[in-house]
């Protein structure tokens, strides 16, 4: 009772309690990124460009940067540790520690990202226009968003919908970390990285022998990021290696792992506070002053973005996810299907936080396309939601109806008319897997 009334006096008690709600979280995203767009493109932009301009920091250390920098490669280094310890989490004790599990998700992940590169560099040769700068930034699934319109929409789809879906953005979160650190490095300063990487280390250290002093981990950790920063490589990639170094499972006298703890901790201030700041500085572009709406709608670079996010993201997780179940013979999770994945995939194309980051990096803030690629990140997530969350109502609808169709059962091992859908072998006996040595068929228990 006190804890309520507590909520409801205290406002960042109850902001605390609502970023709890992924859907909550999403919106004030959203509403960050608004904001922005709508003071950029009013008659006060000016004052918005002159705050996102303004240079903080100590040029002797190379740590001169924009607010704006700040917010994307500063700031955004938090987010990036709780992605490290949602990451840490899954392959310790989540939905890719059992391989057999995870793997279709994850190949299904691998080709959500190939997807979208193709409808890109597609439009971008039928356009003629060269641009090719722009190929990674509508490889990256939104977590937050994702699961949240799966949470609002898909009710009544199967608990495996959601496992593949948070599999596969996890996996597209790892491979949107990668490219970050592999194409977005102009060079690297080796010193600086291995006192990164030393750094890291010592912090990784500390923690194993439960020193969680934040007088021992701050400053390692603003050592690691600046270092990182000095290598040449993006600093927000000591965030994610900092979060893999925490442990995912409690020792002795801990009473849940630190993976948890430190998630806890962090929640409020990258949901909360680090999230909507960089909405804020990056979806602030000037439409206005680039030629309007419709010339943003007419550039290349800007229809290569916002029609890869949703096309290219169900063309590549959803029929990939076709190939290796019908022709190399992969399962779904129990009572998944693949109509079922062709609403999933959809969702998976809101891109937002990672795609505006790859936006920044991709063009610089002069570039004459910057503007256009962050606005069609925004442009392109809306009609993946909107999408996602039309064929996710349908789904589940069709779903309530009725049983799923024959051909679309991957996994089920009774066929609709009642008998054991057993597989035969080319020598004409059935798999070792599908029957038990009693002569019965082996039928899985359902498991969601």
């Amino acid at each position: 009772m006190e804890s309520a009334l507590s909520t409801a006096t205290n406002p960042v008690a109850w902001y605390r309690d609502k970023l709890h709600s992924e859907t909550f979280a999403g919106g004030i995203l959203l509403l960050g990124a608004a904001i922005a767009l709508i003071w950029a493109n009013s008659p006060l932009r000016e004052g918005y460009a002159t705050l996102s301009n303004t240079i903080v920091g100590p040029s002797s250390l190379h740590l001169d940067l924009s607010i704006s920098s700040w917010a994307s490669d500063g700031l955004l280094a938090i987010f990036f540790f709780v992605v490290g310890l949602e990451l840490k989490t899954e392959f310790v004790t989540g939905s890719l520690r059992d391989m057999r599990q995870a793997l279709v998700p994850m190949i299904a992940a691998v080709c959500g990202m190939a997807g979208p590169v193709l409808v890109y560099v597609s439009i971008i040769a039928i356009s003629g226009s060269g641009v090719y700068d722009g190929w990674a930034i509508p490889v990256a699934t939104d977590i937050a968003f994702a699961l949240a319109v799966l949470g609002l929409f898909g009710k009544g789809l199967p608990t495996a919908a959601r496992i593949f879906l948070l599999t596969l953005a996890v996996v597209d979160d790892l491979l949107g970390i990668t490219i970050i650190a592999v194409f977005f490095t102009d060079h690297i300063s080796l010193p600086w990285l291995a006192a990164s990487f030393a750094a890291i280390a010592i912090f990784a250290v500390l923690l194993r022998r439960g020193l969680t002093s934040w007088w021992l981990l701050w400053p390692l950790a603003i050592i690691a990021w600046a270092a990182m920063h000095s290598a040449g490589i993006h600093a927000t990639i000591a965030g994610v290696l900092m979060g893999l170094s925490v442990p995912a499972l409690a020792r002795a006298g801990e009473d849940r792992p630190l993976t948890e703890h430190f998630g806890e901790r962090f929640e409020f201030w990258s949901a909360g506070i680090v999230l909507p700041i960089f909405a804020f500085f990056a979806a602030g572009v000037n439409i206005v002053d680039s030629g309007g709406f419709v010339a943003m709608l007419t550039n290349p670079v800007a229809i290569g973005i916002f029609l890869a996010l949703p096309l290219g993201k169900f063309l590549g997780i959803w029929g990939g996810t076709a190939l290796i179940t019908k022709v190399f013979g992969l399962k779904l999770g129990k009572h998944l299907y693949l109509a079922d994945i062709a609403a999933v995939s959809l969702v998976s194309g809101v891109g937002f936080t990672v795609s505006l980051l790859i936006a920044s990096l991709s063009f610089e803030p002069d570039h004459p396309y910057a503007g256009f690629a962050r606005i069609a990140v925004i442009l392109g997530s809306v009609i993946a939601a909107v999408l996602g969350a039309i064929a996710l109502r349908m789904r589940a609808h069709s779903r309530s109806r009725g049983p799923a169709p024959l051909h679309d059962a991957t996994e089920d091992k009774i066929r609709l008319d009642g008998r054991p859908n057993i597989d035969i072998d080319e020598d004409g006996d059935a798999t070792d897997d599908e029957i038990r040595l009693d002569g019965r068929p082996n039928i899985d228990e359902p498991r969601d």
